[in-house]
């Protein structure tokens, strides 16, 4: 076998809604100025696209998409998780929004047979340390790993480390940036758990990433830097993005930048044979039957599948599976909607050098020069 191919996606949001209609919800009070229970996501959502029924089974809310990661056969499942998985009450004071799934509804992530969680994010210390170091416990317990945030600067810097079939390992190290919402605030010290905090694109910190990562990666290892970046809606990406992702790529060995925070996907990049995802979208959310921003198709995302030369990381092909969210679950894209994804991706590859085809399987597939 010389080539692996992986499953990535952005933000997986399996909490408030979410975390209502599965067979555990918690508390469903929320500090927000303008919703004070969580199921008044729930009541959005059946209005827009009618009632369904609840409690959700933990696989409901994957939806289509596990048939097409069965499909895909990734050696390793990434995903950005942006919820904490906890008990905790201590709301961190002065935010607008806390996210939380009820620790009994972890299956929901299992379902999937996801294998890294991505913490380094601007919601896993939503609900305090404690919160966070409840959400470091439960993923561990059940066999999940974590990248990004841990109980010290060390284990936040951490990779999560994957055997793949190959032979050689996936290294998946994972940062936060105050662009997205994380907050110096928020970062692990040594003394502290914390966020893994990318501080801004300057050499000192392209110099710290490079250590981080060669303080673990072996020549055959591919390497994967997982960015909470950027705001959340447009297509624009920042000069200094592409920059740090050019350096991250031909100083430190990375094979992939995985970016997300954009709630819509972004456009892609090839620099030297390896994968820039700037934004790759929110996967899972409960923001159903909220109005604005419909210019940017907002029920619509992308799960990532790229395939990699082993020994060289380089991109052999990136295939990618188009779907909807509608009543909490993702659903197969249709002609149109796939067809809209892969019109985006030419339009904000142009001047990335990319641009998209769709499959006769309604697949999007990527090219590049």
């Amino acid at each position: 076998m010389n080539a692996v191919t992986l499953f990535l996606c952005g933000d997986v949001m399996t909490g408030r809604g979410i975390d209502q209609i599965l067979p555990h919800p918690g508390r469903p009070h929320l500090h927000e100025s303008w919703v004070r229970s969580a199921l008044r996501y729930v009541e959005l959502a059946e209005r827009a696209n009618g009632p369904f029924a609840r409690p959700a089974d933990f696989a409901y809310i994957w939806g289509d998409a596990l048939e097409e990661i069965a499909r895909a056969q990734p050696s390793a499942r990434v995903i950005n998780l942006e919820t904490a998985v906890t008990r905790s009450e201590e709301a961190w004071p002065g935010k607008g929004i806390h996210y939380r799934m009820h620790p009994a509804n972890l299956p929901c992530l299992t379902a999937a047979h996801v294998d890294c969680c991505v913490l380094a994010n601007n919601h896993v210390l939503d609900w305090g340390h404690a919160g966070l170091e409840e959400t470091l416990s439960c993923l561990h317990a059940a066999g999940l790993r974590t990248a990004g945030a841990g109980q010290d600067a060390a284990t936040a810097a951490a990779p999560a480390v994957i055997d793949l079939p190959t032979g050689n390992r996936l290294l998946v190290f994972a940062w936060g940036m105050d662009s997205a919402g994380v907050t110096s605030g928020w970062e692990a010290r040594a003394d502290r758990a914390g966020v893994n905090l990318l501080r801004d694109f300057s050499s000192s910190s392209l110099q710290a990433a490079a250590q981080q990562i060669a303080g673990y990666r072996c020549e055959d290892d591919i390497t994967v830097a997982s960015i909470h970046w950027g705001g959340n809606w447009g297509y624009a990406i920042d000069p200094g993005q592409q920059d740090f992702a050019h350096r991250l790529i031909d100083s430190a060995g990375v094979d992939i930048v995985h970016g997300h925070s954009s709630h819509h996907p972004m456009g892609v990049e090839v620099h030297h044979d390896k994968l820039v995802l700037y934004g790759c979208g929110d996967l899972i959310n409960d923001y159903e039957g909220i109005g604005g921003y419909e210019e940017f198709n907002p029920d619509l995302a992308l799960l990532y599948f790229p395939t990699l030369e082993v020994g060289t990381g380089r991109l052999r092909q990136l295939r990618m599976a188009a779907v909807r969210r509608r009543r909490f679950r993702l659903e197969r894209a249709d002609v149109r909607q796939a067809r809209a994804l892969a019109e985006m991706l030419t339009r904000e590859g142009r001047r990335l050098r990319t641009g998209a085809d769709r499959q006769p399987d309604g697949s999007v597939r990527l090219r590049w020069t």
